[in-house]
C-alpha cells in the first residue's frame, strides 16, 4: 500500500470528512481498497456537501429576515408608529421641560432663592406625578427653591420647603418619567431608554 493510500485509508477510519478538493486527489489505487469511492460516490460527496452550504446560507438568510433590526427601518410600519408616538411624547412634555431647564440654569434666580407664584405652580404640576411625592412633601408644602445639589455642588436642582421649614431636593426628571409611564404605557420604557440620558435616575 502506498503512503498516499495509507493517509486516505487513516482518515477515512477517524471519520474526518473530506472536502471536495481532498477528494479529487484520492489516488486510484484508493478505489481498490474502498470501492464506495467510485466516482458516483464522489459526486454525491460533492453534491453533499455544496447542499449543506447551500442549507448553510438559505437558513442565515432566513435567520436574518427575521432580525429584529428590520424593525427599525424608516419605512417598516411598527417604526412609522414608534417615530409618531415618540414625537408626541416630546410635544407633551417639551413645553415643562424647557420651563424647568430655564429655572435651573438661566440667571433667574440665584442660589436658594424661591420660585415665583407662576414658576412654583408650573413645577408643582410635575410634582405630583414623583413616585415620592408624598414623601418630599411631608407635613406641607410651603414653598419651591433652586439651590445647589448637595451632593453635586456644580449641579442646581430644585427643592420642596416644607412648612415645619425643612427642605429636600427632589428629581424634576423622576417626576417626567412617572408622568410618561403613566400616560404612555405602552411606549414608556422604550422612550425613556432613548431619550433620558444614563444616570439621571
Amino acid at each position: 500500500m502506498s503512503s498516499s493510500s495509507a493517509a486516505v485509508a487513516l482518515l477515512f477510519a477517524r471519520g474526518i470528512p473530506l472536502l471536495p478538493l481532498r477528494l479529487r486527489r484520492i489516488q486510484p489505487s484508493a478505489l481498490f481498497l474502498f470501492p464506495s469511492l467510485g466516482r458516483t460516490s464522489l459526486c454525491t460527496a460533492t453534491d453533499s456537501y455544496e447542499k449543506v452550504a447551500s442549507s448553510a446560507s438559505d437558513s442565515t438568510a432566513v435567520c436574518s429576515s427575521k432580525d429584529p433590526s428590520q424593525y427599525f427601518r424608516s419605512d417598516h410600519p411598527d417604526y412609522r408608529r414608534w417615530k409618531d408616538k415618540e414625537e408626541e411624547i416630546l410635544k407633551d412634555i417639551e413645553p415643562i421641560t424647557f420651563h424647568i431647564k430655564q429655572i435651573l440654569h438661566s440667571t433667574r434666580y440665584k442660589d436658594g432663592e424661591l420660585l415665583t407664584a407662576e414658576d412654583e405652580k408650573a413645577v408643582e404640576k410635575l410634582l405630583v406625578h414623583h413616585p415620592h411625592s408624598e414623601d418630599k412633601i411631608g407635613c406641607g408644602l410651603n414653598s419651591i427653591m433652586v439651590d445647589r445639589h448637595p451632593q453635586f455642588k456644580n449641579s442646581r436642582c430644585l427643592f420642596v420647603v416644607r412648612t415645619d421649614g425643612g427642605w429636600i431636593d427632589f428629581s424634576y426628571q423622576k417626576c417626567l418619567r412617572a408622568y410618561i409611564r403613566k400616560k404612555y404605557p405602552a411606549y414608556a420604557e422604550r422612550f425613556i431608554r432613548e431619550n433620558f440620558k444614563r444616570g439621571s435616575s
